[in-house]
């Protein structure tokens, strides 16, 4: 297999580090050519290092299915194209031979790849010396030896955020941590999945202090997007809340959250370089504009992210159908936008204001002004209902879009994305969850360092600056579960959390639940009524679903040892 790679490790429509394209390296130097001539020297092993880095684009992205977020699949979404692959799953016509997510093959060639760089760079300052006479020589030895050590550390982490991705997709998975020949692999069964977290916890545990806590304060601003320590520990943190859930927790063993707590709060107990006060990680004071470039992968809540070069791609998808250049695309659904907290002074008549200010955030809605223009979402509106290709849902995608851009003109406008992957708001969350489980909604545990309550967690979030919406107030562990649920559907929409955590929660019947949309009617220039209550799609979900089928084509390469999901 053959990626593209941009200097360091960003990939995907010339994805990178601020880098050329004349920067590009051909990564498969780790598949077509012997151990004896890749790992002789820095360049190469660094190559190689960097090709793991490629395979974050099968788990995460704005590319996943084609153009389409995977929020289609869920209930947060609808797409306009009737062929789009996230119809396969709401429609429940997808199975061990067909899954428009089949990643195991993949993300076992990317756990490949890893075992391949760390057996092979086991004796990299043996490999790495060259001239140690000089002091320049010897400075030189000394930092290409430092980074190999951080790339050794960083490439077990990759190894272990793809074993994360496939647990949560298939549950428990045959771990292979060396390379291996066909025959051996087809000796290997399936871990538990309570084996295979402990084995991602452990290699967390064992790498956490060795890896790089801030790039820029490294004096290293060109490595900025490689993995950090805060990488590490928040994968440690949502693998643990994964694994303390009821999906995978059933006896709800409270050990477990107790567990997730803590790793969620080694995250924010994290201090700047040089400081014992400054945390390392923050709550963005901008909602909107932390999911716009350069926020996306420069603010204090972003921990770690896949970063893109200059596209017009996503706008060019999802502009709202009267916005010249804009095609529709990803439509928010009312099932989501229902989720949203109505706040003191609400009127049905002006169903939108008075609304969280992340709903606006968001969601494209109807009569407000967005790219120099009123939205038109009403029946014969520009981008309502009788237009071609407009929303299915009467509502348009906001966030991750770049205001403004010229979709039509000689020079379109460009922007940078970045996906983020691990924000502080959902730490906060995990934490709050974990520690209500636990605890209840105002319990701490200070032997432990769980000084911060569940409510006081989520009200932190709620709290932030540009959203300040109502905290909640004090409440049953029950009605605290409800909100904490409610509060990451809002908060986390559109960034690939909605599935798994339906999942986890065993509350997945919702991705069978009818789609709804609005219907809304121009009655005078500013006045409109609205029918929440159209359903847009009926939908599939089926049980066995909570798990995905491992696909047909890999149980037929182990012979029996490895055993399909039940149902399928």
């Amino acid at each position: 297999m053959k990626y593209k790679v941009i200097k360091y490790f960003f990939f995907v429509v010339l994805v990178g580090i601020g880098t050329a394209c004349s920067d590009m390296l051909d990564n498969e130097i780790d598949t077509n050519l012997r151990p004896e001539q890749v790992y002789v020297n820095y360049d190469r092993m660094k190559q190689v290092a960097v090709g793991a880095y490629t395979n974050l684009q099968v788990i995460g992205g704005f590319y996943q299915w084609e153009t389409s977020l995977k929020a289609c699949a869920t209930d947060e979404a609808e797409e306009t194209n009737y062929s789009s692959q996230s119809q396969k799953f709401n429609m429940g016509i997808w199975n061990q031979y067909s899954n428009p997510e089949d990643v195991y093959a993949k993300l076992y060639v990317a756990i490949r790849q890893c075992n391949l760089f760390l057996e092979n760079s086991v004796n990299y300052k043996k490999i790495l010396v060259t001239d140690t006479i000089t002091t320049v020589g010897k400075e030189n030895y000394l930092q290409q030896c430092e980074d190999i050590a951080f790339y050794r550390n960083e490439v077990r982490f990759l190894r272990a955020l793809y074993y994360f991705e496939l647990i949560k997709r298939y549950g428990g998975v045959p771990l292979v941590t060396r390379t291996l020949s066909l025959d051996e692999g087809k000796q290997i069964g399936r871990s538990t999945f309570d084996q295979c977290v402990a084995f991602i916890v452990s290699e967390c545990d064992d790498i956490k202090d060795n890896m790089q806590v801030d790039w820029y304060a490294a004096g290293k601003p060109e490595d900025d997007g490689r993995a950090t320590k805060g990488a590490v520990l928040a994968l440690k943190s949502r693998v643990l809340l994964y694994a303390a859930s009821p999906l995978n927790n059933p006896q709800n063993d409270i050990e477990k959250w107790k567990e997730a707590a803590k790793a969620a709060n080694e995250v924010m107990q994290m201090k700047k370089v040089g400081s014992m006060i400054k945390p390392l990680y923050q709550l963005s004071n901008n909602y909107q504009n932390l999911f716009l470039a350069p926020n996306s992968y420069s603010d204090d809540e972003v921990i770690f992210y896949i970063r893109y070069a200059n596209s017009n791609i996503l706008e060019a998808w999802n502009y709202p159908i009267g916005t010249p250049g804009g095609s529709s695309g990803v439509t928010p659904t009312q099932n989501l936008v229902d989720a949203y907290d109505k706040l003191d002074g609400w009127d049905p008549s002006r169903p939108y204001d008075r609304v969280d200010p992340r709903m606006q955030y968001t969601i494209v809605v109807n009569n407000s002004t967005w790219n120099g223009r009123k939205i038109e979402c009403y029946t014969g509106g520009k981008d309502g209902v009788g237009q071609r290709n407009a929303s299915r849902t009467g509502y348009y995608l906001k966030k991750f879009l770049s205001p403004n851009l010229d979709m039509t003109g000689t020079t379109p406008g460009r922007s940078m994305k970045a996906w983020i992957m691990f924000r502080y708001a959902e730490i906060l969350l995990n934490y709050a969850e974990a520690m209500n489980e636990a605890f209840g909604p105002n319990g701490t545990s200070r032997g432990d360092g769980l000084t911060l309550s569940a409510r006081a967690a989520v009200n932190q979030v709620r709290q932030r600056d540009g959203v300040k919406v109502p905290n909640i107030p004090n409440v049953s562990a029950a009605d605290l579960t409800e909100a904490i649920h409610k509060e990451r559907q809002v908060e986390l929409a559109f960034e690939d959390h909605r599935a798994w955590d339906l999942r986890r929660w065993k509350k997945a019947s919702l991705l069978g639940e009818p789609i709804r949309g609005v219907t809304i009617t121009k009655t005078g220039d500013e006045t409109f009524t609205y029918d929440f209550n159209r359903i847009v799609e009926t939908r599939v979900f089926e049980d066995k679903m909570y798990l995905y089928p491992i696909p047909q084509s890999e149980l037929n390469k182990y012979g029996g040892t490895v055993m399909q999901n039940p149902g399928w």
